[in-house]
């Protein structure tokens, strides 16, 4: 799993939005390997018809990985 997958993991556990999130990306097969962008896992989403909720889970929880980075 890439660095976000890895560290969103952390996060299967946590309520609201960005634990959502994670139990999602655990559970997805074809969740993106690399490369570690943002656009990577945006386009993923968008694909796979996930909500505006989910998108605005996603760029939230990008920014926190990003700032610890």
């Amino acid at each position: 799993m890439s660095g976000f997958g890895n560290w969103l993991a952390r996060f299967t556990q946590v309520t609201g939005p960005i634990g959502d999130l994670a139990r999602d990306v655990a559970a997805d097969a074809d969740w993106p390997q690399e490369p570690d962008d943002l656009e990577t896992y945006t386009d993923h989403l968008e694909a796979a018809g996930a909500s505006p909720a989910a998108l605005e889970a996603l760029a939230e929880a990008w920014g926190r990985y990003a700032a610890r980075q």
